[in-house]
């Protein structure tokens, strides 16, 4: 999805510099960073806190069941020289097996906190970009760069929109439930 802004913005620009249009379309031109709208906004503060919570209770249950299958290891390797072949291999594949659990509740945890991310991300940005919408019609911006999205060498701070996006977000925006 980067590379298709990327992509866009670099065809505009070319676009803009063909025509002859370039000195007009640049009289205003903003700026702003739609991931650190996200992350510094209020809404965004309270689901990272979220994920957080969510993060912090996963990792215990992991570190829980880490510890188990390191002492399980230990007392099988104990255990390995007092044991027929037979039951060695067995209690190995139970250890095995427990060691497949942890993994798959690794990979649901991770799963589970991108899905958080992601929904919090689809409820947020379709919000903050028509907040940079608005703001660019009302005063008449060319072009608004999203540049958390497309990596710009240099531009004026003045037109940096972000707090002012941010600031306007908080006030306006209300989380779906």
């Amino acid at each position: 999805m980067k590379i298709q802004r990327l992509i866009v913005a670099g065809l505009v620009v070319l676009a803009l510099t063909f025509t002859g249009s370039w000195a007009a379309a640049a009289e205003k031109t903003g700026f702003v960073n739609v991931q650190q709208v996200m992350l510094s906004s209020a809404a965004g503060k309270k689901g990272a806190d979220e994920m957080k919570k969510t993060y912090d209770k996963t990792k215990t249950v992991l570190q829980e069941k880490e510890n188990e299958l390191k002492k399980l290891k230990d007392e099988l390797e104990k255990q390995r020289p007092l044991l027929k072949e037979e039951a060695f291999k067995e209690k190995e594949l139970a250890a095995q097996k427990k060691f497949r659990d942890y993994q798959l509740l690794v990979k649901d945890s991770n799963e589970e906190l991108q899905a958080k991310e992601q929904e919090l991300t689809k409820q947020m940005v379709p919000e903050i970009l028509k907040l940079v919408q608005a703001i660019g019609e009302k005063e008449k911006y060319s072009l608004i760069i999203d540049v958390g999205a497309i990596p710009v060498a240099y531009y004026a701070k003045e037109n940096d929109l972000t707090k002012r996006v941010t600031d306007e977000f908080n006030k306006t925006y209300k989380p779906k439930k």
